[in-house]
């Protein structure tokens, strides 16, 4: 190959190589306004709704009393059989004892039972009533409208160290504690660590 046709290759080369940057960069461009109208539109709705997806915890006996071991869950994630159920059985609570002071028990029960998903008319509340269809489940990861958001995840995702199981809420969903579960404010831990509540009494 003459000199003159191998500047023409070359030629050609970096022009196709400059062109390919410059896809890149649309690419890049393009996923980062996704990402931004994603988070700009998440961030209107709840702003506009002001409120999150359940209604918030106010309950600070129930907080401090339940939230020692794990996250303390806000009541209109389950129906008030599932808590009733719950509470009657803290002498087994999810194989660990919890002892509660009759006083506090009662005080954690009926705020329980006026929040409860079948009393609240949250949207989250209201779409996990609708989606129990009568079920009773002892657990927040039995019910099924949470079963279906997560059923594209692998189990191996929640037994990562960050997460520790798929009842540790708040390691993906950190908009938790405002009760936000909304799925473009989660975000999966892809680094090992520590999950916030490494009990192993998660409901």
């Amino acid at each position: 190959m003459n000199t003159m046709a191998r500047y023409i290759v070359l030629l050609s080369l970096a022009f196709l190589l400059l062109d390919l940057g410059n896809g890149y960069t649309v690419l890049a461009d393009h996923d980062d306004h996704h990402d931004r109208n994603r988070k700009e539109k998440w961030e209107k709705r709840h702003s506009e709704q002001g409120e999150g997806d359940v209604e918030v915890l106010t309950n600070t006996l129930y907080a401090e009393t339940c939230g020692a071991c794990h996250f303390p869950y806000q009541a209109g994630l389950l129906p008030q059989g599932s808590w009733d159920m719950i509470l009657n059985r803290l002498s087994d609570h999810f194989g660990q004892v919890v002892d509660i002071d009759p006083e506090s028990s009662k005080t954690i029960a009926e705020y329980l039972t006026a929040h409860a998903a079948d009393h609240s008319s949250a949207e989250l509340s209201r779409e996990i009533m609708k989606s129990l269809d009568g079920q009773t489940p002892l657990r927040i990861t039995q019910v099924p409208c949470i079963q279906e958001e997560h059923h594209e995840i692998s189990s191996s995702v929640f037994e990562r160290k960050a997460i520790g199981s798929f009842s540790n809420c708040i390691t993906c969903h950190a908009t938790a504690e405002r009760g936000i579960y909304d799925d473009d404010a989660a975000a999966i831990p892809k680094v090992k660590g520590t999950p916030r509540w490494p009990c192993e009494v998660l409901i």
